[in-house]
């Protein structure tokens, strides 16, 4: 469907790409995902046509858009802040589009209530100015207006940003319904992980203009390809020298002592560890204790030194307390090294 082929951008002496190759299919809901200034969203310009190339070329089902206007490429972008007309109600901002592209004054009024219907806005709030309107509904006035001039490709620059973390939430899921809905292809640009990891088919993680590693959520977290995934994804303990020869004493695998060792924060256990697999224990000490709700983070001092942090799912039968000692699990194959 889409297709990077050895993209390069740069913004004077300032390379922001460097030999991107990269394929989407269609119909898939797929993210970038990387911090600030990591290129994600110069990538989706690109795509968009807001941004040319200095190198390499896009496709879209097997056709160079290099040379192809914006307005012909098919993809409809909802930006950061929704870019909405506030002078303009509803109906108005949805039908902008078309209008542009000179659709009949029948089929806007058609096009236009039968999208709304699909993203669940009233006939009341398509005549409210888009300022009357609470934030998750105004994204779906951005997403109407980019799904009713029916485009090849959905663009979202980091949508749910604004929003506070309850709606963040509701509207991600939401969102995710839609794209089923229409089967369109999606490509979504976040620095958020969860967000990413919730929502997508697949994932490109950016590090400063480099693709790190693509794959599906589950292969991310748990088969991280670099340090920088793994370190970028979810809560991580770095395992110093003397544990990783502590490791290797009760172990039957052996660890590479040369290469830096990690271990995600909930595969770390001291409540006992059901079934077979190369397990070591380690003595430590509670030094720390954070409660969310429906989890415990322990943070746990093992030796003199080395500090490793660990998740216990609420309904422990034991109560634990800072200072207590205690044994800590952990399944050398849940070590990831790099």
């Amino acid at each position: 469907m889409i297709k990077f082929k050895d993209i390069k951008i740069k913004f004077g002496d300032f390379t922001a790409i460097e030999n991107l190759n990269l394929e989407i299919k269609e119909g898939e809901f797929f993210t970038f995902l990387g911090p600030s200034g990591c290129g994600k969203t110069t990538i989706l310009r690109s795509l968009v046509g807001f941004i040319n190339p200095d190198g390499g070329e896009i496709f879209v089902n097997g056709q160079s858009v290099n040379t192809v206007p914006i307005e012909k490429r098919e993809v409809s972008m909802v930006f950061q802040s929704y870019a909405l007309f506030p002078t303009l109600n509803v109906y108005e901002n949805i039908a902008f589009g078309m209008r542009v592209k000179k659709y009949s004054k029948k089929e806007i009024d058609e096009k236009v209530k039968d999208i709304a219907k699909k993203v669940d806005l009233s006939d009341e709030q398509l005549y409210k100015k888009v300022s009357e309107l609470s934030g998750g509904q105004q994204q779906r006035v951005a997403i109407a207006r980019a799904l009713v001039i029916q485009p090849r490709i959905l663009a979202l620059d980091e949508p749910l940003s604004n929003l506070d973390a309850k709606l963040r939430i509701q509207l991600r899921n939401e969102l995710k319904r839609l794209q089923k809905k229409f089967k369109i292809t999606t490509i979504y640009v976040t620095h958020d992980q969860e967000e990413a990891l919730t929502l997508s088919d697949r994932i490109a993680v950016f590090n400063k203009g480099v693709l790190e590693q693509v794959g599906t959520p589950y292969e991310i977290y748990n088969e991280s390809k670099t340090e920088f995934v793994c370190n970028f994804i979810g809560d991580i303990n770095e395992l110093d020298s003397q544990i990783v020869e502590e490791i290797n004493r009760q172990s039957l695998k052996k660890l590479d002592i040369n290469k830096k060792s990690y271990i995600r924060t909930e595969k770390t256990h001291i409540s006992a560890v059901p079934g077979k697999g190369d397990l070591a224990k380690l003595k430590g000490e509670i030094a720390d204790i954070e409660f969310y709700g429906l989890y415990t983070k322990y943070t746990i001092k093992v030796g003199e030194s080395s500090i490793i942090k660990t998740i216990e799912k609420e309904g422990m039968d034991n109560q634990l307390s800072v200072g207590d000692k205690i044994d800590l699990t952990i399944n050398v194959n849940d070590i990831l090294q790099y």
